[in-house]
């Protein structure tokens, strides 16, 4: 009887291993307590989400290096309460249908805390909800499009927004270059270029500025033969593209190949050298807004010695917005986890909320109470032999929460 007793206790737990076993995947589902994934060893486990390869690479590779050179930094110090900042890498491949999986992954496999990303909107769309559920903490560095922070609690973003930096860039447009009539390129399957469309739509019809035409593109297109023909056709003063930066060079070349002496101004999805990699030289006057330019001259600190430590790194190139918000990114979840003494996201994400007047590398950065970042001044860059350069930089006005 005695060994039958024992047999059983021994049964029950093994049973018990195998049922926490089988846990494993719903890491950060309680939300209370001390996180019992990615900061149970040695080290605290951020994730990367975004694009290595494929068409929004750009994006991605830029906010990764910023990542790991704020893990660096903050490793360089100790870390944060005690343990090792450990940046998980993952690649989307520009793929919509990978989306949700790596973030899955991330947080079932991995276990990490927070993740930084997807420096895409509507990419950051389909993780958000997944983080909320589980509550990892989802922080992105670039998504810039509406509905994003709406569709959580446990969702952030450090990036300068289109409903602040489109207004501001359409005045310039309108009053100090005579943008009067305009065309607007919108790529119908990209959730960023169809709300940044509507916002410089409203933004035009502030300034009494004619739409002359509106033209509709897919992300992935190759021949805008049609679409120029039209805008040819309306005669506008400039055109507003509000895709990305593969398409927005591919369809210059096509305005040059007819002949139109008209120049794009558009979002931070233009930022990229493959702009001019695959637009040569017709996207030579092209204007793009970003949250951040490297201005080693008149930058902050802070800024300036974030700039020299990028070059240093990458053969004296100089950092864009996404290494610099990707930088951001993981020192603004580090301060909060410090301020919080804790690495439970549910925890830290209240003090992360309330950061104000924090100095990042990127600009200064407050979140509204709606999480929502306050960041000025937008840059305007111009393409000017084959690299951006400052053409302007615009005061902004802080959206409401």
């Amino acid at each position: 009887m005695k060994k039958h007793k024992v047999a059983l206790v021994l049964l029950s737990v093994l049973l018990m291993i195998a049922l926490v076993a089988g846990c494993g995947g719903k890491t950060g589902t309680s939300g209370g307590g001390e996180n019992k994934g990615g900061a149970s060893g040695d080290t605290i486990k951020i994730g990367f989400m975004g694009a290595l390869t494929g068409n929004e690479a750009s994006y991605g590779i830029e906010t990764l290096k910023g990542m790991k050179m704020a893990a660096g930094d903050l490793n360089k110090e100790g870390g944060v309460l005690g343990k090792k900042i450990e940046i998980v890498e993952s690649d989307h491949g520009s793929k919509q249908t990978e989306a949700a999986a790596v973030v899955q992954k991330m947080i079932s496999k991995d276990r990490v805390v927070a993740i930084v990303g997807d420096p895409t909107t509507g990419k950051t769309k389909l993780a958000a909800p997944i983080c909320q559920q589980n509550k990892v903490v989802l922080l992105s560095a670039g998504a810039v499009g509406p509905g994003v922070v709406e569709l959580g609690d446990y969702i952030f973003r450090d990036t300068l927004l289109d409903a602040v930096a489109a207004p501001a860039v359409t005045d310039y447009l309108v009053n100090k270059l005579g943008w009067k009539k305009v065309a607007i390129v919108t790529s119908a399957n990209n959730d960023y270029s169809v709300g940044l469309t509507k916002i410089f739509e409203e933004a035009l019809a502030k300034h009494n500025a004619q739409i002359v035409d509106r033209e509709s593109i897919q992300d992935g297109d190759q021949d805008f033969s049609a679409q120029v023909t039209r805008i040819k056709q309306a005669r506008p003063d400039g055109i507003i593209f509000t895709g990305y930066y593969t398409e927005g060079g591919l369809f210059m070349k096509e305005v040059r190949k007819q002949g139109l002496d008209l120049k794009m101004a558009g979002g931070d999805g233009l930022l990229s050298p493959v702009l001019w990699k695959l637009g040569g030289d017709a996207v030579e006057g092209s204007m793009v807004y970003t949250g951040f330019a490297a201005d080693p001259a008149n930058a902050a600190p802070q800024t300036r010695e974030f700039i020299e430590k990028y070059q240093a790194a990458n053969e004296n190139k100089l950092p864009d917005m996404f290494s610099a918000q990707g930088y951001d990114a993981v020192m603004l979840l580090a301060r909060a986890m410090k301020e919080a003494n804790s690495t439970d996201p549910s925890k830290f994400k209240d003090a992360l909320a309330k950061t104000r007047d924090y100095p990042g590398v990127s600009g200064t950065l407050t979140f509204l109470p709606n999480r929502e970042p306050v960041k000025s001044p937008v840059y305007l860059l111009e393409v000017k032999n084959q690299q951006f350069s400052i053409k302007a930089a615009l005061p902004t006005e802080a959206p409401k929460a």
